[in-house]
């Protein structure tokens, strides 16, 4: 089975550990990923005018070329997984969507109608290799480690369209932490946004959320955040300094307990 594997700009230059590990510990699990060839950026926003076509089309091509080889494409980005997922489902629920997106793309013998399935590094874990699997394979079990899982607000949502867990009472990353070893820490704001996307217009905001994410998980006994969204990630460490939570990747924790964490 091919696993392809969009990893998305930011994964390549300010979120590389989260790539690497995700890679290393991927490959640990048996089902390596195979990252698809000049793959272009997903536009980081998934836009809300139902005439914007251009810039779903970087999204499309990777979808297709997905389709052509596997049927399967993972993403680790919360944000690039948000916009190929949200790509991926409007294609198929929006007939002039889709006709718009195929006028432009279509050979002569090729359209795409949606059929990959898009999978976050999350659902690899839990659908494919199974929890289960992933705790056999822990050789450094993370005993006693309080960890909070923090979702955002793009990981989840909208629910329809990612359909990977409840958006208002997830359990996936819990589940995960168990598998690893850890001790899931289940907090208020664990699914709220951290304010990254709406800096331009009040420059206070994130700092505002994040102290009150920051402050509502020690609070509930956490001692570390793991995420999946770079931008998260760069908003929550920003602000960590002296709260007593240290934040991490989702595939740094992973990695550490697999005995694949290399430093980057």
């Amino acid at each position: 089975m091919v696993y392809n594997y969009f990893p998305g700009c930011t994964l390549k230059n300010k979120a590389k550990e989260l790539d690497l590990w995700g890679r290393d510990a991927a490959e640990a699990l048996g089902v390596p990923l195979t990252e698809i060839p000049e793959w272009q950026c997903c536009g980081g926003v998934y836009p809300l005018s139902r005439d914007e076509i251009a810039i779903r089309l970087s999204s499309v091509r990777a979808l297709m070329y997905a389709r052509d080889n596997g049927g399967t494409l993972v993403t680790l980005c919360s944000a690039c997984h948000n916009v190929l997922k949200q790509t991926n489902y409007d294609i198929v629920d929006d007939e002039n969507f889709s006709l718009k997106v195929n006028n432009y793309i279509a050979t002569e013998h090729q359209e795409y109608h949606g059929e990959t399935r898009v999978l976050h590094y999350l659902e690899l874990l839990r659908d494919v290799v199974g929890f289960a699997n992933v705790k056999k394979a822990v050789k450094h079990p993370l005993t006693g480690q309080k960890i909070g899982a923090y979702y955002g607000c793009l990981l989840l949502r909208p629910g329809k369209k990612m359909a990977m867990d409840n958006p208002e009472n997830p359990k996936i990353m819990e589940d995960f932490l168990e598998a690893i070893g850890a001790s899931p820490v289940v907090y208020a704001q664990r699914n709220e946004c951290c304010g990254g996307y709406l800096t331009l217009e009040d420059s206070d905001l994130p700092e505002k959320r994040v102290k009150q994410i920051l402050g509502n998980a020690k609070a509930q006994g956490a001692d570390t955040l793991i995420t999946a969204c770079p931008l998260c990630y760069y908003n929550l460490k920003k602000y960590a300094d002296g709260t007593g939570v240290s934040i991490r990747y989702l595939t740094d924790v992973l990695a550490e307990a697999l005995g694949v964490k290399k430093e980057v």
